[in-house]
């Protein structure tokens, strides 16, 4: 018997009888990371790293029941060992590795292989079954190193400060946005924050991740001369809404795995796309796959078919899981504007 099978309420652990980040409510739920659709509301239990906390409360109530472990530590729970690995993702983002009668499995809810700053590297685990993503699974998607997407992001909004433009740069508000915010040059102008992403930048900032001094958008008014060299952090929900009036005259961009595709630039009408993922790119994934040294793959979410191909042909054991998780801009796509 699978120690992990698909279920309608999520990926279920049958031997330890919990859910791996569920999309409907259960009695007993183990997250990996806190965006909205790997950890959502109305879990009777939630297990997560000791980094997730501030995340998860954050986002989901102040008084759920939640428990934590750090990374490495081991927890037994109707004989089946588990414990965190770092994903690489966001802030306290984690693989589940699972252990039950000699049988290995690791699920890897969302990761990148680059280390960033802002979380834990990725940390390849060895098992026999390893379940993972596939959001960027095609051979097109490749990702630059980040240090050039920063470079370009700080020339952009260098060229609108001469200008005396507003930059205003649309991000996921968990994890993306802190990525730019450490990675970028904050001496170029003031940073300020749209009403998502300022809650967890003070996240990011407890948890020891340096986050440069950011305002509250919502505090200026569109005649105030600062705005004319500022930074605006944003997510993609306040794009064309009249939360953006207050800015007059700006530049926007949109900072994302998807604009590798200009196509999906288009559609967001925006005047730059910076290709910048927190999910590993197709060498990635073949990366990591190869590291843990699994002889079966589970692909969730993404290019399943692609992947789950290219891995039978390798002489891998590939198949898809059916699962209801996406991409964070879905998500971020019902934030509400602040």
């Amino acid at each position: 018997m699978d120690l992990v099978i698909a279920r309608p309420e999520g990926l279920y652990c049958t031997a330890g009888d919990f859910y791996i980040d569920p999309w409907r409510p259960v009695h007993r739920s183990v997250i990996t990371h806190g965006h909205g659709d790997h950890a959502r509301t109305g879990n009777g239990h939630y297990l997560a790293t000791n980094l997730s906390e501030g995340i998860l409360r954050a986002r989901l109530g102040a008084d759920i029941q939640l428990q934590t472990l750090p990374y490495g530590e081991r927890l037994v729970h109707n004989g089946v060992t588990l414990s965190f690995h770092p994903a690489g993702h966001v802030l306290g983002s984690a693989q589940v590795r699972l252990e039950y009668q000699g049988q290995v499995w690791v699920a890897s809810g969302d990761y990148k292989v680059e280390p960033d700053g802002t979380c834990a590297p990725f940390e390849p685990v060895r098992c026999h079954t390893f379940i993972t993503e596939s959001t960027f699974g095609l051979p097109i998607y490749r990702w630059q190193p980040q240090a050039e997407i920063f470079a370009e992001v700080n020339q952009w909004w260098r060229e609108n400060v001469a200008a005396g433009k507003a930059s205003v740069l649309f991000s996921y508000a968990f994890g993306k946005a802190q990525r730019l915010l450490h990675g970028i040059d904050d001496s170029i102008g003031p940073i300020l924050s749209h009403g998502s992403v300022e809650p967890l930048n003070r996240v990011y900032r407890e948890a020891g991740v340096r986050i440069p001094a950011t305002q509250y958008a919502g505090d200026f008014k569109k005649t105030d001369p600062a705005l004319r060299s500022a930074l605006i952090i944003a997510p993609p929900s306040a794009g064309g809404s009249t939360w953006m009036r207050r800015f007059g005259e700006y530049s926007d961009a949109f900072a994302s795995g998807w604009m590798r595709l200009r196509g999906t630039r288009r559609r967001r009408g925006v005047d730059r796309g910076f290709v910048l993922s927190d999910h590993a790119d197709w060498p990635g994934l073949l990366w990591a796959i190869a590291q843990t040294g699994a002889e079966r793959v589970m692909v969730t979410h993404g290019s399943v078919n692609v992947l789950v191909r290219y891995l039978r042909e390798q002489g891998l054991d590939a198949q898809g899981f059916t699962t209801e998780y996406g991409d964070e801009d879905e998500a971020a796509s019902q934030e509400a504007s602040q």
